[in-house]
């Protein structure tokens, strides 16, 4: 899907759903990864994260830009428009909104390398950097970590 795809269809779902027109720019976003899509107050446009605009998340696509009109008819409106807020809330169902963007795979996996044990509650403490076993203890039971696996050790 194109910017003018996307433009139009954000148009006709603001007609549809809201009884009113969407009189900005929609554009495309390729760097979010974590979000559906972004509202800015400043000059009213929305961005969209290219991600969605493939065929198969349609549907995931139609919610995100009801949540982001959400944002945009309420501002425009004068009324509150926050995530936190009533009528905001109010609104994203009545319109059968998106509450959060779905994941579809496209957050960054943390990768830990090292995994430290308690010796008397078995708690497991994965960690990116290596911890100094004598300062640092358990936070549940207050016991001694141990160094389990280095797996950074293992990747090299």
């Amino acid at each position: 899907m194109d910017s003018i795809k996307l433009q139009n269809l954000i148009e006709q779902i603001s007609l549809q759903y809201f009884n009113r027109p969407f009189l900005h720019e929609a554009k495309i976003n390729r760097r979010m990864t974590t979000t559906g899509g972004r509202y800015h107050l400043d000059d009213h446009h929305i961005e969209i994260n290219a991600h969605f605009l493939v065929p198969q998340y349609h549907e995931y696509l139609i919610g995100i830009i009801k949540h982001e009109l959400c944002h945009y008819h309420l501002h425009l409106l004068k009324r509150s428009y926050r995530h936190r807020d009533r009528d905001f809330k109010v609104l994203l169902k009545k319109v059968g909104g998106s509450r959060y963007a779905p994941d579809i795979g496209l957050r960054r996996q943390k990768k830990f390398n090292y995994i430290y044990i308690c010796e008397r509650c078995g708690l497991q403490y994965p960690r990116i950097r290596r911890i100094n076993t004598r300062r640092y203890r358990c936070g549940k039971c207050k016991g001694h970590l141990r160094l389990e696996q280095n797996l950074k050790a293992k990747n090299k």
